[in-house]
Formats: C-alpha cells, structure tokens, sequence
C-alpha cells in the first residue's frame, strides 16, 4: 500500500521548537518530491516548504523563512520538517505530501499522495 504518514504533532509555547516526520511506505522518497503544507479551519492550504526530486529547496511560505528547514532521510525513508522559533500563527494541521513524476508544486491538486495531516498548536 502507498501512503504517508505524519507524526510529531502537538502542542508548544511561543519560541519553541518541534520536529515533524514523514514516513512513506510502498515508495521511495529518494526519488520524489516532497512537501509540508498547513491549513488552518475555514482557510486553504498554505505551501510551507518543498524538496525536490533533485534536492532543490523552495519556500512557498516567507513566514517560515530562516525558522523552518525540510529534509529526507533516505535510509529511513521518512522526511521532515524542523520548526524552530514557533509562533501562535504557526498553528494548524501540518500535511506532507509527495509526487514520484514532477519537481516542486505550489498546486495542491498536482500531488500524488497525501498524508493524514498532524495538529501543531503554538500557544502560552
């Protein structure tokens, strides 16, 4: 079965830190696409951060800029999303989602699986 899922999910004070995972079964990342992105209740789907099939990195939110970083652990199959310097505003449900075909998209029909999304909530 081909699937994603997250984990590390949960709840931290303004300025902390966590660190959400991504596991894929049935696929190799090494040779996909991969991406965070965030949605709030009531708003669409925010693009966070996108690692391609090369290794290039885009940013698709500034608000994540030089706080947040993505990566992938190809042994481990699993990417993840390093969130330093949270912020109330951070607060959402955090989704990964890969495509074995194409580089980075900002479109979130383009993509090819999703993960069933982790709840990260900033807040004192």
């Amino acid at each position: 079965q081909l699937r994603l899922e997250e984990s590390g999910g949960g709840w931290v004070q303004p300025g902390g830190s966590l660190r959400l995972s991504c596991a894929a079964s049935g696929f190799t990342l090494e040779t996909s696409s991969i991406a965070w992105f965030r949605q709030v209740p009531g708003k669409a789907r925010e693009g966070v951060l996108c690692i391609s099939k090369d290794g290039s990195i885009t940013t698709y939110s500034d608000s994540v800029e030089d706080r947040f970083t993505i990566s992938r652990d190809n042994a481990e199959n699993t990417a993840y999303l390093q969130m330093n310097s949270l912020q109330p505003e951070d607060t959402a449900i955090y989704y990964c989602t890969a495509d074995r075909t194409f580089f980075c998209s900002i479109s979130t029909g383009a993509w090819e699986f999703w993960g069933q999304g982790t709840q990260v909530t900033v807040s004192s």
